[in-house]
């Protein structure tokens, strides 16, 4: 069975994060297994707290989780301060210092919750963008997160190409931004490999239960990875799965309410 690691925080109320990337690794049929980087108090409609794991516990987590099922694909989420992305980088160039070959790694940079709460420091967000970013194979901005680690407007669709092959270039890894914030839902991947663009386009659901979209689609394009699929298929299969787990109109709690990450099972 193939296996997908992922690295983030817990949501309590269940629509993100953690709980978020499990139930999309368990829809796709793969064994999910977890670093929790932190715990928030949060649900439908807000985060109210957020408390970081202490940097030693996400370091032994996620040795303990390399040591003995190796995976075949790794999803990283918020991870909060500057110390556990520092712990994060130590397991990760302990781990190819054995000789070890690190999977395909995908990165959400999660900087601002859904409902506006800044969720990275200033110091973290240095450290995510100098020192993980240039670690893993995939990183995937939303459109507000893409302009602020551009420090430009990417609202235009040649905006954005500019914007993801910057990104590209500066960090060495193929650049996904996803245009949910935009007026279509169009998603643009750099592929840093082969240096080619491709555009994702899909009917926009207006559907404002869309708690986790981020978190479940880096989960799915690392399950997609994780089968041994190219890129762009794993990306394409992602934004088939997440639209559809928008588009089942699953209705919970008094606020912005999570996906239906099991639709297909219905």
């Amino acid at each position: 069975m193939n296996t997908v690691l992922t690295v983030a925080g817990s949501d309590c109320s269940g629509g993100a994060g953690i709980q978020a990337d499990l139930k999309t690794i368990g829809a796709f049929g793969l064994y999910g297994m977890s670093v929790i980087t932190a715990i928030t108090i949060q649900n439908t409609m807000g985060v109210k707290r957020v408390e970081a794991v202490e940097p030693d516990l996400v370091e032994e987590q996620m040795q303990a989780v390399l040591e003995d099922i190796a995976p075949d694909a790794i999803k990283i989420g918020m991870v909060v301060s500057e110390e556990n992305i520092r712990a994060l980088v130590h397991v990760m160039n302990e781990y190819s210092s054995k000789g070890k070959v690190l999977p395909f790694t995908v990165l959400d940079p999660v900087l601002v919750s859904t409902s506006g709460r800044v969720l990275l420091d200033p110091k973290a967000e240095t450290a995510l963008r100098d020192e993980l970013f240039p670690m893993v194979d995939l990183v995937t901005p939303n459109l507000p997160e893409a302009e602020q680690l551009c420090g430009h407007p990417v609202e235009r669709k040649g905006d954005r190409m500019r914007a993801a092959e910057e990104l590209s270039g500066r960090y060495g890894c193929s650049v996904l931004i996803k245009g949910g914030h935009g007026r279509a839902a169009d998603d643009l991947l750099f592929h840093a490999e082969t240096g080619t663009h491709s555009w994702y386009t899909s009917v926009r659901i207006e559907n404002n239960n869309t708690h986790g979209t981020g978190c479940t689609l880096s989960s799915a394009i690392a399950c997609g990875m994780a089968k041994g699929k190219m890129l762009e298929e794993a990306v394409a299969d992602a934004k088939v799965y997440i639209t559809g787990a928008i588009g089942a109109g699953m209705d919970l709690g008094k606020g912005n309410g999570p996906l239906d990450h099991f639709y297909q099972s219905h």
